[in-house]
């Protein structure tokens, strides 16, 4: 990456982390073979993708054989979502995948609070006798506030001994999107009360285009690809081992390094809060102030054109972005803003500043520097 620029959008992409790199390049040249095939040197590159497999499912808590590989989040999210027969509930502000999921369905999105927060009351009055997914993100994206995940598997956890009080066998399970947050929050499956997890190797430095779905053992998952029968029939295809023994490596290095990180990174993300507060009192932070990513920084300069900010910050060298990748390609306002209720102006003058292994104190200062120049500077343009 170019050493000029301040790369301040670390949840819309990570760099592969070196370390990963180095575990993964084998498997590009020497190690090549196919892991189905029966002799030793392919024998010895399915033994290094099962160890892999075990990793990943010992990091969150797991079994190997719970865990399916996708090419990345969003075909997770769908073998999740597919199958389903039943009503699904899902929180406004998740993800585009999500959302888009759940439109295939009988289904009920959720209101959130100002902060981001989806209230475990509002899943419960939402869940019907024939709801059978519910699906909250660990962490919203753009805001990164971070979800009571673990009263909502209360609520869910209710409602089925409810129904099999009442001799009800219809299923309710209980998905959460990880993909954000993976090295600052603890995503141990047990502790979070959840049936099925999504997970992204892209947003934590590991190769992307590489994914997982956990989903518990007395779950019946219905494949989205045939074929072969690879993955237990669940996901037909080559396997991916490369990508999944650098994903393996980079779980487990942020998974390792998460209280250290976490720390850091709240340091300077408040550091630039302050100084971008202390420049504009009139700015608007979105987000729970204390339930949120370490990371992220959600600020709005009413009356500015966001989009035109991101622009003239990467003249100036760093990068930043006005909300989620996915609704900046489409040039539309954020869901998840207009969810939480911003008026439109103020929405339109927003940025996610996310910071993560790119970001040192001297950067991140001089980075805010920067904003506050550019900002002033779009201020008087609209003034004048």
């Amino acid at each position: 990456m170019n050493t000029e620029l301040i790369y301040l959008d670390h949840a819309a992409a990570t760099p592969i982390d070196p370390r990963v790199l180095a575990v993964m390049q084998p498997f590009f040249s020497d190690d090549f073979y196919n892991p189905s095939s029966p002799y030793s040197p392919a024998v010895n590159v399915r033994r290094a993708y099962d160890e892999a497999k075990h990793t990943l499912a010992q990091v969150i808590g797991a079994k190997p054989d719970e865990i399916v590989v996708t090419a990345g989040a969003t075909e997770s999210i769908n073998l999740a979502f597919n199958g389903i027969t039943g009503h699904v509930v899902v929180p406004a502000i998740e993800h585009h995948a999500v959302l888009a999921a759940a439109k295939l369905h009988d289904h009920t999105i959720v209101d959130v609070d100002e902060r981001g927060l989806v209230s475990p009351d509002s899943i419960k009055k939402a869940i019907r006798p024939d709801t059978c997914l519910v699906s909250v993100a660990i962490a919203n994206n753009e805001l990164g506030t971070t979800q009571p995940l673990r009263d909502i598997a209360a609520v869910i956890k209710n409602e089925r001994e409810a129904r099999l009080e009442r001799g009800d066998k219809t299923p309710i399970y209980f998905h959460t999107d990880a993909s954000q947050g993976v090295g600052q929050i603890d995503i141990n499956v047990a502790r979070l009360g959840v049936d099925m997890l999504t997970l992204n190797s892209g947003k934590m430095y590991g190769p992307k285009q590489v994914g997982l779905l956990w989903a518990a053992s007395n779950i019946t998952l219905t494949p989205l690809i045939v074929g072969g029968g690879q993955e237990r029939g669940l996901r037909s295809g080559t396997e991916n081992v490369a990508g999944t023994v650098g994903f393996a490596k980079a779980l487990s290095l942020a998974t390792e390094h998460r209280k250290f990180e976490s720390e850091r990174l709240t340091g300077l993300r408040d550091s630039l809060q302050q100084k971008l507060f202390d420049a504009f009192p009139d700015a608007i932070f979105s987000g729970h102030h204390k339930h949120r990513l370490a990371g992220h920084l959600h600020i709005s300069f009413p009356g500015l054109d966001g989009e035109r900010l991101v622009f003239t910050l990467e003249n100036r060298g760093v990068l930043v972005a006005t909300g989620s990748a996915c609704a900046a390609n489409k040039g539309t306002r954020s869901h998840v803003l207009v969810a939480i209720g911003l008026a439109p102006e103020v929405a339109d003058g927003s940025l996610r500043l996310t910071l993560g292994h790119l970001s040192t104190e001297e950067n991140t200062a001089h980075a805010g520097d920067i904003i506050v120049e550019e900002v002033r500077r779009e201020y008087a343009r609209i003034q004048s």
